[in-house]
């Protein structure tokens, strides 16, 4: 059994299941990182994004406007990265405030 720390962002809507996600999260001993963040440790056996993926889709009920990221350190290479594992990217809330143009670039 291995583990690693994860970071989820979620956004479930405003009809998500919530309460599914709060006690998958609850009996994870998560932690609170600000609004719609959690941290955690993760226990897997072989991919711990594959058996994450699995055990939510178990656990909270999504539908296809749910989202979840999940940021973790790649044992492999050695460093930070981030993925959508349920729903994908949307353009930013503050897209176009600034003073350089906008980028649409991925940034998993």
């Amino acid at each position: 059994m291995y583990s690693t720390k994860v970071w989820l962002s979620y956004d479930l809507g405003t009809l998500g299941d919530y309460d599914g996600l709060y006690s998958w999260l609850d009996d994870h001993d998560a932690e609170e990182c600000g609004q719609s963040v959690a941290t955690l440790t993760y226990e897997y056996e072989n991919d711990a994004l594959q058996e994450l993926n699995e055990e939510l889709d178990r656990s909270v009920e999504l539908d296809r406007k749910s989202r979840i990221y999940v940021m973790f350190r790649d044992q492999v290479e050695n460093r930070a990265v981030g993925r959508f594992i349920k729903g994908r990217r949307k353009q930013a809330p503050w897209t176009g405030y600034g003073s350089h143009p906008a980028s649409y670039d991925d940034c998993d």
